[in-house]
């Protein structure tokens, strides 16, 4: 497993618990650290389409390349989304997915984190599991 791979999966790992570790507010106040702080902090963002316009168990990932200050660089690419979906319901994902990285950066990366990650692409994970047992 390659360094890069490593991070892409800490990152889908931790963004997934992200929700339950930080709220917004905390994601946008304290420095963030680590590559697993990246993916709770981007989690912590995110808030799922209104019911009508969704369909809990929704998988979507999204491709974000961050700068050494916690900004975006070029546009986030969605790389895959539960099969399936049609295509209003895809919309609402992705724009829910969008207005979360909006919410989120700049991130307030610390000098190391931020040198560290600088350019290199993290694959970010968002699962609908509203209603759903054992979650």
């Amino acid at each position: 497993m390659t360094a890069r791979t490593l991070w892409q999966a800490r990152v889908l790992i931790w963004g997934a618990l992200g929700a339950l570790a930080l709220s917004g507010a905390d994601a946008q106040t304290a420095k963030v650290n680590t590559i697993e702080e990246v993916g709770r902090a981007l989690g912590a963002c995110w808030i799922p389409p209104p019911l009508e316009k969704s369909r809990p168990g929704t998988q979507i990932t999204v491709l974000i390349t961050f700068t050494r200050s916690g900004e975006v660089m070029g546009e986030p690419k969605f790389t895959y989304i539960t099969p399936g979906i049609p295509q209003e319901v895809r919309a609402a994902y992705q724009m829910s997915v969008a207005d979360a990285i909006s919410r989120c950066v700049p991130l307030p990366f610390t000098p190391g984190l931020g040198n560290a990650v600088a350019g290199h692409p993290f694959a970010m994970r968002y699962d609908d599991n509203r209603g759903q047992k054992g979650i």
